[in-house]
């Protein structure tokens, strides 16, 4: 049986600290072989880094500003994460886009920061980790525009149509698939349906949105073999063809696993 390479997981979270050590070995036991943690500011580094130091070959670390925590202050946090990227080796630079649903008023910050973290991340040659809450065109456009050669990474937790799936697909990322393929009246499990396996990597943005029947409680990283399985039903495929196909993917795009 193929291992589950799970692309996104904030093991590092507070809502996690208490038992994450039994968290870990139950994804394990779920089939998890390696976690991607994306950073999300200045103040998870800590906490992420001790995590992968703890569980090395097991836990690999990310370096990013989330779109959330970009403020008028952006440029000093951009330092810090161009001061890392030069000090040591990362998986990929994120978790880094533009999120339009809590704050529109930073757009032009968060533009200016997702330009300056994908410069950083074609320069060091990694994979980025893109948020694009309710912002897949404003993200998608700012990328294209860049035309930045060789740029690869993630949408990550993907909810769009069908035609953005093939607009990113276009520009040569893959799609990040969690949770909310099992919510019933989320839509994306069709879309899916449609998309090919070859473009789909899974996560569950653990402690955040929670897979069916756990919605509304806290996300585990063992809960990526329920979206393992929801993945297989739509798409008329065996788990074991999911999970080896996206772990595959996986490997491919953060090419330091």
């Amino acid at each position: 049986m193929s291992k589950i390479i799970e692309t996104h997981a904030h093991l590092y979270a507070e809502e996690l600290k208490e038992d994450i050590c039994e968290l870990i070995e139950n994804a394990q036991l779920a089939g998890v072989e390696k976690f991607v943690m994306p950073n999300v500011d200045e103040t998870s580094i800590d906490g992420m880094m001790e995590l992968e130091a703890k569980h090395p070959g097991v836990c690999y670390s990310s370096m990013g500003l989330h779109p959330c925590y970009v403020k008028k202050d952006f440029e000093k946090q951009l330092y810090l994460v161009e001061d890392w990227l030069n000090k040591r080796k990362f998986v990929s630079v994120g978790e880094i886009g533009i999120d339009l649903h809590w704050d529109k008023t930073t757009l032009a910050w968060q533009e200016e920061a997702l330009k300056i973290q994908l410069r950083l991340a074609a320069k060091h040659q990694l994979p980025v980790i893109l948020h694009t809450r309710n912002a897949f065109k404003e993200t998608y456009d700012l990328i294209k525009a860049l035309a930045l050669p060789e740029l690869k990474g993630v949408f990550h937790c993907f909810s769009g149509t069908v035609e953005e799936a093939q607009d990113a697909i276009a520009l040569g990322f893959q799609l990040g698939i969690g949770g909310v393929v099992t919510f019933k009246n989320g839509g994306l499990d069709k879309v899916v349906a449609d998309l090919p396996i070859e473009s789909l990597v899974l996560e569950t943005d653990c402690p955040y949105l929670a897979p069916i029947p756990h919605r509304g409680k806290r996300n585990e990283p063992s809960f990526i073999a329920i979206v393992a399985h929801k993945v297989a039903e739509v798409k008329k495929l065996s788990v074991e063809e999911v999970i080896h196909t996206t772990t595959t993917n996986a490997k491919q795009l953060f090419y330091a696993l």
